[in-house]
């Protein structure tokens, strides 16, 4: 994809984002046309576009003129051209998220139980056979309510990336500013209830940024923890403890020699 393959946080400098007030003397802080708030790939109207001279993945490169610093976690890294249609970039961009959130979820939900294991709290847990286990109901009802459920979840994103605020959900109070809609970050009470992402557009940029930046670091280390329990039959914290009591044996190479 145009952006989940982009500059991870491994890989991209300290971010730097636009000032929200013009600084006297400086015409790049005000050099960005006003058509971004209004592009049909979806831009935020809540969040800071970044600059022109924005961190990018390689330094000195040129980033393709779709890739203007106005989505979360741009880096100006699309070789390939995917991202060049508007509704494809808007599409790419929310579906990077959605599986940056889903991946981040999956890489707390191996580590945690493995370190309950290493704990003593639970026995016998290996997340790469966890759909052979018994659970509290046959396999059957389990995919039938997991279904059900995921299908309507599912559903209303679908409706609101097509008609964004549609599926509000938000209580209405007579004193309190509701969020503006915005797909993939639905806010309010249930999704923002400290309000980290009600203040000015240039700290919300931030956040969206290192949220995807974790979501593209998590999409890697659940390949990596794939791969790792194909290869060795054991999870990420055995790998890890073997890596750092051998490492010159124990690593990524030690995969492609013959035993």
């Amino acid at each position: 994809m145009a952006l989940a393959i982009a500059s991870s946080a491994v890989c991209s400098p300290h971010l730097r984002v636009q000032a929200s007030k013009p600084v006297p003397g400086n015409t790049r802080a005000c050099s960005r046309p006003p058509s971004r708030l209004h592009a049909t790939k979806g831009v935020s109207s809540v969040c800071q576009p970044l600059p022109p001279d924005r961190p990018l993945w390689f330094p000195g490169s040129l980033p393709p003129e779709w890739l203007d610093g106005s989505l979360p976690g741009d880096f100006g890294f699309d070789p390939l051209g995917l991202g060049s249609d508007p509704e494809l970039l808007r599409w790419f961009a929310q579906a990077e998220l959605m599986h940056s959130r889903w991946a981040m979820l999956a890489v707390a939900g191996i580590l945690i139980p493995e370190c309950l294991e290493k704990l003593g709290f639970i026995e016998n847990f290996s997340w790469y056979d966890a759909g052979a286990q018994q659970y509290f109901t046959d396999p059957l009802t389990l995919f039938v309510v997991q279904m059900a459920l995921m299908g309507w979840v599912e559903g209303r994103r679908w409706a609101d990336y097509l008609n964004p605020g549609c599926v509000d959900i938000e209580p209405k109070f007579p004193n309190r500013k509701n969020p503006k809609p915005d797909v993939g970050y639905p806010g309010g009470l249930w999704f923002d209830f400290m309000m980290w992402g009600r203040g000015s557009p240039e700290p919300v940029m931030v956040l969206r940024t290192k949220e995807i930046k974790n979501g593209r670091l998590a999409m890697l280390a659940f390949v990596g923890f794939c791969f790792q329990a194909i290869y060795t039959k054991e999870g990420p914290l055995d790998n890890l403890m073997a890596h750092i009591a051998d490492p010159g044996h124990c690593n990524i190479f030690s995969a492609f020699v013959s035993n």
